[in-house]
């Protein structure tokens, strides 16, 4: 798959993305693999990509406003099926069993990953999410329209 890579933050303006081929991200038991229609820009990316936030991951695929299409699923994944419209946020996982987390308060979780930030993001054909950490795209809302959703509330 084609996906921007960032190997050194620098500012925009250097270019610091770089078009690489890579192989396709393959879903563990619980997880999906989203084609990739839409990833929107948010300044927390230009962040990540100009290095204003600390690396914790290089190289790294940013983007986290991901809409996309299911095409691939783990044999315990029971929330999707192939063909299904999803979207994937700035969390992409938490521990689940924390207080932060029994409380629904996940944000705050110390086990916390971030999209496009600790794990691979969405300026890529395809990513890989837990099922718990993709959400379903109702009808009647295009990808551009869904895209900025899956960001507000959380980062910032």
């Amino acid at each position: 798959m084609k996906a921007m890579i960032l190997t050194e933050p620098y500012p925009i303006e250097k270019e610091p993305l770089v078009m690489t081929d890579i192989n396709d991200p393959i879903p563990g038991p619980e997880d999906v693999r989203v084609k990739i229609s839409t990833c929107g820009i948010c300044h927390t990316d230009l962040h990540v990509i100009e290095g204003e936030l600390p690396s914790k991951k290089l190289p790294i695929i940013p983007g986290h406003e991901i809409v996309g299409v299911v095409d691939a699923i783990g044999e315990k994944v029971t929330r999707f099926r192939e063909g299904d419209k999803v979207g994937v946020a700035w969390l992409n996982s938490t521990c689940g069993e924390c207080d932060f987390c029994v409380r629904g308060n996940e944000n705050l979780c110390e086990e916390s990953r971030f999209t496009g930030y600790d794990v691979d993001g969405g300026y890529a054909q395809f990513t890989v999410v837990s099922e718990d950490f993709a959400y379903p795209i109702p009808p009647g809302f295009s990808d551009l329209e869904a895209a900025p959703l899956l960001c507000a509330g959380i980062v910032g």
